[in-house]
């Protein structure tokens, strides 16, 4: 009984020892920028190694040197109420539990379940900067509570600067800065509504966007995405939230 006491209290030790370190990187985060994410450090070694000469392209770009048309695409994409929200969207959630117990029925009690979406670009972001991409309810909980921070911490417009500036846009391509440079050879602050929209239709499966060998696993229409981006990318105001 003692040794289990001492391992729950180990236990709960490290997980309040790994809540206050993502507190310190966030807080930080308010004047400086991540140098990496989680998931570029994992996609470097996946593509790399231990080579330290790798082809990860990648540069930081501020907030006011973004396209509004990159911004509106991407908002209409992935969370076109994020100026709005609180960092998650309940009846989302909702829904992703509900599909999720729907596959629970019909799984072996052996077999891993990919657990459906729902992510706000906050719990995106959450997800990219610090958690591995494993899919199960602990690390969702993990997830929520680091969402919570970076609500708390940092403004709407620094969230969605961070978001543009960490996301991949293809294999080995993070952030806009990089992106836009790759695929179209200009400034992100020149991005066109077409291309902001290709950008935006992008991100659901940006590795099959890039290359084709990648999309036997992405069921995905481009050119359709791209339609509905555009077409409602003019009612996206980015204005950002009242803290």
């Amino acid at each position: 009984m003692r040794q289990l006491c001492y391992f729950l209290k180990c236990l709960l030790g490290g997980c309040i020892a790994m809540q206050i370190y993502f507190v310190i990187q966030i807080a930080m985060w308010t004047g400086l920028d991540p140098s990496s994410t989680a998931f570029q450090r994992a996609e470097r070694w996946r593509l790399c190694g231990l080579h330290w000469s790798c082809h990860i392209q990648s540069s930081w770009v501020p907030y006011s040197n973004i396209s509004a048309n990159l911004k509106r695409a991407v908002l209409v994409s992935e969370d076109d109420i994020f100026f709005q929200h609180n960092g998650v969207r309940i009846e989302d959630m909702q829904k992703a539990w509900a599909k999720n117990q729907e596959h629970n029925q019909y799984a072996s009690v052996k077999s891993k379940i990919a657990l459906r979406g729902g992510s706000t670009i906050t719990q995106q972001l959450a997800k990219n900067l610090f958690l591995s991409s494993e899919q199960n309810y602990l690390r969702k909980g993990q997830e929520l509570i680091i969402t919570g921070l970076l609500e708390a911490f940092l403004s709407k417009q620094r969230l969605l600067e961070i978001y543009l500036n960490s996301v991949e846009w293809g294999e080995g391509v993070f952030g806009i800065g990089a992106a836009s440079v790759h695929y179209y050879g200009v400034s992100p602050a020149f991005l066109s509504r077409e291309q902001a929209a290709e950008l935006a239709s992008a991100l659901p499966a940006p590795k099959c966007f890039d290359k084709a060998k990648y999309c036997r696993k992405a069921n995905i229409h481009f050119p359709t995405r791209q339609e509905f981006i555009l077409e409602n990318m003019d009612r996206i105001a980015l204005v950002p939230a009242k803290k």
